[in-house]
Protein backbone atom coordinates (compact mmCIF):
# COMPACT_ATOMS: atom_id res chain seq x y z
CA UNK A 1 0.00 0.00 0.00
CA UNK A 2 1.21 3.73 -1.15
CA UNK A 3 0.89 6.10 1.20
CA UNK A 4 1.22 9.97 0.29
CA UNK A 5 3.04 12.64 2.50
CA UNK A 6 1.30 15.84 2.06
CA UNK A 7 1.45 19.58 3.55
CA UNK A 8 -0.55 19.56 6.80
CA UNK A 9 -2.39 22.70 7.56
CA UNK A 10 0.16 24.97 8.92
CA UNK A 11 -2.06 27.74 11.04
CA UNK A 12 -4.65 30.52 10.09
CA UNK A 13 -3.01 32.69 7.53
CA UNK A 14 -0.29 30.10 6.56
CA UNK A 15 -0.22 29.14 3.27
CA UNK A 16 3.62 28.84 2.40
CA UNK A 17 6.31 26.66 3.89
CA UNK A 18 10.07 25.31 3.08
CA UNK A 19 11.53 21.89 3.38
CA UNK A 20 13.70 22.38 5.78
CA UNK A 21 15.49 18.92 6.89
CA UNK A 22 14.52 15.84 5.48
CA UNK A 23 15.76 13.12 8.99
CA UNK A 24 15.42 9.99 6.70
CA UNK A 25 16.97 9.38 3.19
CA UNK A 26 14.95 7.47 0.02
CA UNK A 27 14.85 3.63 0.88
CA UNK A 28 15.22 4.24 4.71
CA UNK A 29 12.07 1.83 6.61
CA UNK A 30 9.88 4.09 9.48
CA UNK A 31 7.60 3.89 11.70
CA UNK A 32 4.67 5.44 12.37
CA UNK A 33 4.66 8.97 14.37
CA UNK A 34 8.24 8.55 13.61
CA UNK A 35 9.29 12.23 12.08
CA UNK A 36 9.73 12.26 8.16
CA UNK A 37 10.87 15.71 7.89
CA UNK A 38 11.00 19.38 9.02
CA UNK A 39 8.84 22.00 7.78
CA UNK A 40 9.91 26.03 8.17
CA UNK A 41 6.83 28.87 8.54
CA UNK A 42 7.23 32.19 8.34
CA UNK A 43 6.82 31.62 12.51
CA UNK A 44 7.53 28.49 13.40
CA UNK A 45 9.31 24.77 12.53
CA UNK A 46 7.25 22.20 12.73
CA UNK A 47 7.71 18.60 11.90
CA UNK A 48 6.19 16.01 9.83
CA UNK A 49 5.75 12.53 11.02
CA UNK A 50 4.58 9.34 9.38
CA UNK A 51 1.19 8.47 9.22
CA UNK A 52 1.83 4.28 8.63
CA UNK A 53 4.86 1.87 9.04
CA UNK A 54 6.92 1.14 6.37
CA UNK A 55 9.71 2.28 4.00
CA UNK A 56 10.41 5.78 2.44
CA UNK A 57 9.45 4.89 -1.19
CA UNK A 58 10.30 8.63 -2.63
CA UNK A 59 11.21 11.67 -1.81
CA UNK A 60 9.38 14.15 -3.77
CA UNK A 61 10.41 17.77 -2.98
CA UNK A 62 14.07 18.40 -1.81
CA UNK A 63 15.66 20.43 0.99
CA UNK A 64 14.93 24.08 0.83
CA UNK A 65 12.56 24.18 -2.17
CA UNK A 66 8.93 25.76 -1.12
CA UNK A 67 5.49 24.25 -0.93
CA UNK A 68 1.96 25.12 0.05
CA UNK A 69 -0.50 23.41 2.34
CA UNK A 70 -1.41 20.02 0.62
CA UNK A 71 1.22 19.83 -1.62
CA UNK A 72 2.87 16.14 -2.14
CA UNK A 73 6.07 15.52 -0.54
CA UNK A 74 6.98 12.22 -0.69
CA UNK A 75 5.50 8.16 -0.45
CA UNK A 76 5.35 5.58 2.07
CA UNK A 77 5.03 1.96 1.22
CA UNK A 78 3.36 0.52 3.51
CA UNK A 79 2.23 -3.58 4.20
CA UNK A 80 -1.09 -4.41 5.75
CA UNK A 81 0.34 -4.85 8.97
CA UNK A 82 2.42 -1.43 8.78
CA UNK A 83 6.16 -2.28 9.13
CA UNK A 84 5.90 -5.88 8.18
CA UNK A 85 6.70 -5.26 4.62
CA UNK A 86 9.76 -3.74 5.34
CA UNK A 87 11.68 -7.09 7.21
CA UNK A 88 10.41 -8.93 4.23
CA UNK A 89 11.87 -6.76 1.37
CA UNK A 90 15.13 -7.32 3.26
CA UNK A 91 15.15 -10.99 3.36
CA UNK A 92 15.52 -11.20 -0.32
CA UNK A 93 19.00 -9.37 -0.20
CA UNK A 94 19.49 -12.09 2.52
CA UNK A 95 19.82 -14.46 0.20
CA UNK A 96 22.18 -12.75 -1.84
CA UNK A 97 24.26 -11.77 0.50
CA UNK A 98 26.83 -14.84 0.62
CA UNK A 99 26.97 -14.73 -3.03
CA UNK A 100 27.92 -10.65 -3.12
CA UNK A 101 30.45 -11.30 -0.50
CA UNK A 102 32.38 -14.22 -1.97
CA UNK A 103 33.60 -11.77 -4.47
CA UNK A 104 34.59 -8.97 -3.00
CA UNK A 105 36.90 -10.87 0.05
CA UNK A 106 39.85 -9.07 -1.00
CA UNK A 107 38.22 -5.83 -1.04
CA UNK A 108 39.19 -5.28 3.00
CA UNK A 109 42.96 -6.07 2.39
CA UNK A 110 42.43 -3.57 -0.32
CA UNK A 111 40.69 -1.15 1.53
CA UNK A 112 43.70 -1.26 4.32
CA UNK A 113 45.18 0.98 3.10
CA UNK A 114 42.21 3.43 2.58
CA UNK A 115 41.73 3.22 6.25
CA UNK A 116 44.51 5.50 6.63
CA UNK A 117 43.42 8.25 5.05
CA UNK A 118 41.10 9.34 7.73
CA UNK A 119 44.13 9.90 10.05
CA UNK A 120 44.70 12.70 7.99
CA UNK A 121 41.54 14.11 8.26
CA UNK A 122 42.00 14.76 12.21
CA UNK A 123 45.09 16.44 11.77
CA UNK A 124 43.67 19.46 9.17
CA UNK A 125 40.63 19.74 11.04
CA UNK A 126 42.60 20.88 14.23
CA UNK A 127 43.73 24.11 12.98
CA UNK A 128 41.29 24.23 10.52
CA UNK A 129 39.36 27.92 10.31
CA UNK A 130 35.96 28.05 11.33
CA UNK A 131 33.70 30.46 9.74
CA UNK A 132 31.59 32.49 11.93
CA UNK A 133 28.22 30.39 11.30
CA UNK A 134 29.67 27.24 12.15
CA UNK A 135 31.47 28.60 15.22
CA UNK A 136 28.02 29.59 16.38
CA UNK A 137 26.59 26.40 16.32
CA UNK A 138 29.55 24.26 17.50
CA UNK A 139 29.10 26.51 20.63
CA UNK A 140 25.76 26.37 21.12
CA UNK A 141 25.67 22.15 20.61
CA UNK A 142 29.18 21.97 22.88
CA UNK A 143 30.49 19.93 19.95
CA UNK A 144 34.13 18.93 19.51
CA UNK A 145 35.41 20.99 16.40
CA UNK A 146 38.70 17.70 15.90
CA UNK A 147 35.32 15.54 15.36
CA UNK A 148 34.20 18.21 12.64
CA UNK A 149 35.54 17.96 8.79
CA UNK A 150 35.95 21.15 7.10
CA UNK A 151 34.91 20.29 3.14
CA UNK A 152 35.47 24.32 2.26
CA UNK A 153 37.94 25.82 0.51
CA UNK A 154 41.60 24.74 2.46
CA UNK A 155 39.70 22.98 5.13
CA UNK A 156 37.77 25.46 6.28
CA UNK A 157 34.64 23.99 8.25
CA UNK A 158 31.07 25.21 7.19
CA UNK A 159 27.93 25.69 8.67
CA UNK A 160 26.97 22.78 6.33
CA UNK A 161 30.05 20.49 7.60
CA UNK A 162 28.21 21.79 11.08
CA UNK A 163 25.14 20.88 10.45
CA UNK A 164 26.11 17.06 8.96
CA UNK A 165 28.30 16.28 12.05
CA UNK A 166 24.72 17.08 14.45
CA UNK A 167 22.72 14.72 11.80
CA UNK A 168 25.35 11.79 12.84
CA UNK A 169 26.04 12.31 16.68
CA UNK A 170 28.51 15.39 16.52
CA UNK A 171 31.16 13.76 14.44
CA UNK A 172 31.63 14.45 10.81
CA UNK A 173 30.59 11.11 8.92
CA UNK A 174 33.28 8.61 7.64
CA UNK A 175 35.45 10.26 4.51
CA UNK A 176 34.71 8.77 1.33
CA UNK A 177 37.51 9.25 -1.53
CA UNK A 178 36.86 12.77 -1.34
CA UNK A 179 38.56 13.83 2.07
CA UNK A 180 41.70 12.39 0.01
CA UNK A 181 42.65 14.74 -2.61
CA UNK A 182 41.56 17.35 0.05
CA UNK A 183 44.60 16.55 2.02
CA UNK A 184 47.24 17.84 -0.70
CA UNK A 185 44.97 20.29 -1.64
CA UNK A 186 45.85 21.69 2.18
CA UNK A 187 49.49 21.32 1.95
CA UNK A 188 49.64 22.92 -1.37
CA UNK A 189 48.05 25.81 -0.34
CA UNK A 190 49.63 26.20 2.96
CA UNK A 191 53.16 26.70 1.42
CA UNK A 192 52.96 29.30 -1.22
CA UNK A 193 50.43 31.18 0.80
CA UNK A 194 52.33 34.52 0.80
CA UNK A 195 49.66 37.30 0.73
CA UNK A 196 46.37 38.47 2.13
CA UNK A 197 43.54 35.92 0.72
CA UNK A 198 41.19 37.75 -1.44
CA UNK A 199 37.67 38.73 0.47
CA UNK A 200 35.80 36.43 -1.17
CA UNK A 201 37.30 33.06 -0.69
CA UNK A 202 36.26 34.08 3.29
CA UNK A 203 32.90 34.77 2.50
CA UNK A 204 30.34 32.46 3.41
CA UNK A 205 26.84 32.37 1.34
CA UNK A 206 24.01 31.19 3.43
CA UNK A 207 20.23 31.47 2.12
CA UNK A 208 18.08 33.18 5.15
CA UNK A 209 15.59 30.79 6.27
CA UNK A 210 11.64 31.41 5.91
CA UNK A 211 11.50 32.03 9.51
CA UNK A 212 14.61 35.16 9.22
CA UNK A 213 12.98 36.61 6.16
CA UNK A 214 9.48 36.89 8.38
CA UNK A 215 11.52 38.34 10.87
CA UNK A 216 12.97 40.87 8.91
CA UNK A 217 10.05 41.98 6.87
CA UNK A 218 7.61 42.13 10.13
CA UNK A 219 10.36 44.44 11.50
CA UNK A 220 10.33 46.61 8.38
CA UNK A 221 6.88 46.36 7.77
CA UNK A 222 6.31 47.89 11.44
CA UNK A 223 8.96 50.75 11.25
CA UNK A 224 6.83 51.50 7.85
CA UNK A 225 3.59 51.50 9.26
CA UNK A 226 3.76 52.84 12.75
CA UNK A 227 4.15 56.01 13.95
CA UNK A 228 6.74 54.39 16.72
CA UNK A 229 8.61 55.98 19.25
CA UNK A 230 10.07 55.20 22.50
CA UNK A 231 9.90 56.56 25.98
CA UNK A 232 12.75 55.74 28.74
CA UNK A 233 12.59 55.50 32.71
CA UNK A 234 15.09 53.43 35.39
CA UNK A 235 13.70 51.32 38.03
CA UNK A 236 15.36 50.75 41.45
CA UNK A 237 14.78 46.84 42.03
CA UNK A 238 16.16 46.86 45.46
CA UNK A 239 12.63 45.51 47.18
CA UNK A 240 11.93 43.66 44.13
CA UNK A 241 15.42 41.78 44.82
CA UNK A 242 14.84 41.44 48.30
CA UNK A 243 11.68 39.89 47.98
CA UNK A 244 12.84 37.87 45.89
CA UNK A 245 15.81 36.67 47.59
CA UNK A 246 13.98 36.03 50.82
CA UNK A 247 11.28 33.68 49.36
CA UNK A 248 12.59 31.95 46.37
CA UNK A 249 13.70 28.55 47.76
CA UNK A 250 10.04 28.14 49.37
CA UNK A 251 8.36 29.12 46.43
CA UNK A 252 10.32 26.88 44.04
CA UNK A 253 9.72 23.69 47.16
CA UNK A 254 6.12 24.89 47.29
CA UNK A 255 5.47 25.56 43.29
CA UNK A 256 7.71 23.38 41.24
CA UNK A 257 9.13 26.81 39.84
CA UNK A 258 12.07 29.07 40.02
CA UNK A 259 10.67 32.44 41.12
CA UNK A 260 12.44 34.99 38.26
CA UNK A 261 12.12 38.18 37.59
CA UNK A 262 9.69 38.20 34.72
CA UNK A 263 6.70 37.06 36.71
CA UNK A 264 7.08 40.37 38.37
CA UNK A 265 7.59 42.41 34.64
CA UNK A 266 4.21 40.58 33.44
CA UNK A 267 2.12 41.37 37.07
CA UNK A 268 3.38 45.07 36.71
CA UNK A 269 2.78 45.49 33.18
CA UNK A 270 -1.19 43.92 33.19
CA UNK A 271 -2.04 46.10 36.18
CA UNK A 272 -0.84 49.13 34.15
CA UNK A 273 -2.60 47.64 30.69
CA UNK A 274 -6.03 47.83 32.76
CA UNK A 275 -5.38 51.49 33.57
CA UNK A 276 -4.21 51.87 29.96
CA UNK A 277 -6.39 50.64 27.62
CA UNK A 278 -5.01 51.89 24.61
CA UNK A 279 -1.59 50.49 25.38
CA UNK A 280 -3.42 46.54 24.70
CA UNK A 281 -5.12 48.02 21.71
CA UNK A 282 -4.23 47.71 17.93
CA UNK A 283 -5.50 49.56 14.76
CA UNK A 284 -8.06 47.40 12.61
CA UNK A 285 -8.90 49.49 9.24
CA UNK A 286 -10.54 52.93 10.95
CA UNK A 287 -11.61 50.96 14.32
CA UNK A 288 -9.92 50.89 17.54
CA UNK A 289 -9.62 47.54 19.13
CA UNK A 290 -9.92 47.45 22.64
CA UNK A 291 -8.56 43.93 23.85
CA UNK A 292 -10.27 43.42 27.16
CA UNK A 293 -7.88 40.46 27.76
CA UNK A 294 -4.06 40.10 28.29
CA UNK A 295 -2.11 38.00 26.14
CA UNK A 296 1.72 38.94 26.96
CA UNK A 297 4.25 37.93 24.41
CA UNK A 298 7.56 37.11 26.01
CA UNK A 299 10.20 37.50 23.04
CA UNK A 300 12.58 34.37 22.94
CA UNK A 301 15.94 33.98 21.04
CA UNK A 302 16.50 30.84 19.36
CA UNK A 303 19.25 29.37 16.88
CA UNK A 304 16.75 30.11 14.03
CA UNK A 305 15.88 33.70 15.23
CA UNK A 306 13.71 35.93 17.57
CA UNK A 307 10.54 34.00 18.36
CA UNK A 308 7.15 35.42 20.69
CA UNK A 309 5.28 33.01 22.47
CA UNK A 310 2.00 34.35 24.01
CA UNK A 311 0.93 34.02 27.66
CA UNK A 312 -2.79 33.78 27.52
CA UNK A 313 -5.17 35.38 29.76
CA UNK A 314 -1.98 36.16 32.46
CA UNK A 315 -4.18 39.15 34.33
CA UNK A 316 -5.82 35.50 35.66
CA UNK A 317 -1.93 33.72 36.65
CA UNK A 318 -0.74 33.45 39.63
CA UNK A 319 3.20 34.18 40.14
CA UNK A 320 3.52 30.24 40.17
CA UNK A 321 1.36 29.90 36.96
CA UNK A 322 3.37 33.14 35.20
CA UNK A 323 6.62 31.45 36.11
CA UNK A 324 5.56 27.46 34.91
CA UNK A 325 3.94 29.07 31.96
CA UNK A 326 7.07 31.01 30.82
CA UNK A 327 9.26 28.29 31.50
CA UNK A 328 6.92 26.01 29.03
CA UNK A 329 7.00 28.54 26.23
CA UNK A 330 10.97 28.59 26.37
CA UNK A 331 11.60 25.38 26.59
CA UNK A 332 9.26 25.03 23.92
CA UNK A 333 11.05 27.59 21.58
CA UNK A 334 14.86 26.09 22.06
CA UNK A 335 12.79 22.19 21.05
CA UNK A 336 11.83 24.19 18.25
CA UNK A 337 8.50 22.60 19.51
CA UNK A 338 6.32 25.71 19.28
CA UNK A 339 2.91 25.85 17.47
CA UNK A 340 0.93 28.12 15.20
CA UNK A 341 -1.24 28.82 18.48
CA UNK A 342 1.89 29.70 20.49
CA UNK A 343 2.74 32.12 18.85
CA UNK A 344 -0.79 34.13 17.56
CA UNK A 345 -2.83 36.37 19.53
CA UNK A 346 -0.54 38.45 21.71
CA UNK A 347 -1.34 41.88 23.02
CA UNK A 348 1.50 43.33 24.62
CA UNK A 349 5.10 42.03 24.39
CA UNK A 350 7.89 42.03 26.97
CA UNK A 351 11.73 41.40 25.31
CA UNK A 352 14.86 41.60 27.99
CA UNK A 353 17.56 42.18 25.98
CA UNK A 354 18.94 42.42 29.64
CA UNK A 355 19.89 38.70 29.34
CA UNK A 356 22.07 39.15 26.33
CA UNK A 357 23.46 42.37 28.55
CA UNK A 358 22.14 44.96 27.08
CA UNK A 359 22.21 48.27 29.07
CA UNK A 360 19.65 50.16 27.13
CA UNK A 361 17.71 50.18 23.36
CA UNK A 362 14.52 50.56 21.86
CA UNK A 363 12.25 47.87 20.74
CA UNK A 364 10.62 47.61 17.58
CA UNK A 365 6.77 46.95 17.94
CA UNK A 366 5.52 43.63 17.12
CA UNK A 367 2.64 44.29 14.56
CA UNK A 368 -0.37 44.38 14.90
CA UNK A 369 0.37 45.33 18.91
CA UNK A 370 0.93 48.94 19.72
CA UNK A 371 3.57 48.85 22.18
CA UNK A 372 6.61 46.83 24.03
CA UNK A 373 8.35 47.06 27.01
CA UNK A 374 12.10 46.66 26.54
CA UNK A 375 13.92 45.03 29.91
CA UNK A 376 17.40 45.54 30.33
CA UNK A 377 20.61 44.34 32.29
CA UNK A 378 20.62 45.18 35.92
CA UNK A 379 23.54 47.02 36.95
CA UNK A 380 24.62 48.81 40.28
CA UNK A 381 24.59 52.84 40.10
CA UNK A 382 25.29 55.54 42.62
CA UNK A 383 21.62 56.90 43.41
CA UNK A 384 20.66 59.86 45.66
CA UNK A 385 18.28 58.54 48.17
CA UNK A 386 16.34 61.00 50.63
CA UNK A 387 19.66 63.20 49.97
CA UNK A 388 22.21 60.26 50.45
CA UNK A 389 24.39 58.74 47.84
CA UNK A 390 23.57 55.00 47.94
CA UNK A 391 24.20 52.05 45.71
CA UNK A 392 21.18 50.61 44.09
CA UNK A 393 20.75 47.93 41.48
CA UNK A 394 18.99 49.83 38.38
CA UNK A 395 17.89 48.92 34.86
CA UNK A 396 16.65 51.18 32.23
CA UNK A 397 12.55 50.15 30.89
CA UNK A 398 12.29 51.52 27.53
CA UNK A 399 8.51 51.46 25.96
CA UNK A 400 8.21 51.89 22.31
CA UNK A 401 4.87 52.33 21.17
CA UNK A 402 2.50 53.58 18.31
CA UNK A 403 2.07 57.10 18.22
CA UNK A 404 -1.36 56.78 16.33
CA UNK A 405 -2.88 55.15 19.26
CA UNK A 406 -1.00 55.97 22.40
CA UNK A 407 -0.88 59.28 23.44
CA UNK A 408 2.77 60.27 25.22
CA UNK A 409 1.01 61.14 28.50
CA UNK A 410 -0.50 57.45 27.99
CA UNK A 411 3.04 56.01 27.39
CA UNK A 412 4.74 57.54 30.31
CA UNK A 413 2.14 57.25 32.68
CA UNK A 414 2.20 53.19 31.76
CA UNK A 415 6.16 53.48 32.14
CA UNK A 416 5.44 54.88 35.38
CA UNK A 417 2.83 52.70 36.54
CA UNK A 418 5.26 49.79 36.03
CA UNK A 419 8.26 51.51 37.90
CA UNK A 420 6.17 52.02 40.73
CA UNK A 421 4.90 48.49 41.03
CA UNK A 422 8.54 46.56 40.99
CA UNK A 423 9.63 49.63 43.32
CA UNK A 424 7.33 48.76 45.88
CA UNK A 425 6.15 44.65 45.01
CA UNK A 426 3.72 44.95 47.65
CA UNK A 427 1.52 46.76 45.89
CA UNK A 428 1.18 43.87 42.87
CA UNK A 429 -0.20 41.29 45.78
CA UNK A 430 -3.06 43.91 46.95
CA UNK A 431 -3.56 44.69 43.72
CA UNK A 432 -3.41 48.33 44.67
Amino acid sequence: MTVEIRVPVLGESVTEATVGTWFKKAGDSVTKDEPLLELETDKVTLEVNATESGRLEEIIVAEGEDVEVGALLGHITAGADGNTSAPAKKEEPKKEAPKAEAAPTPAPAKEAPAATAPAAAPSNNGPAEVLPAAQKLIDENNLDVGNIRGTGKDGRITKGDVLEALDNGGKSPAPTASPTPAAPAASETSAPAAGPRPEAEREERVKMTRLRKSIAQRLKDAQNTAAMLTTYNEVDLTNMLALRAEYKDRFEKKHGARLGFMSFFTKACVAALQELPAVNAEIEGDHIVYKNYYHIGVAVGTPNGLVVPVLRDADELSFAGIEKGIAELGRKARDGKLTMEDMQGGTFTISNGGVYGSLMSSPILNAPQSAVLGMHKIQERPMVVDGVIKIRPMMYLALSYDHRIIDGKEAVTFLVRVKEALEDPQRLLLEV
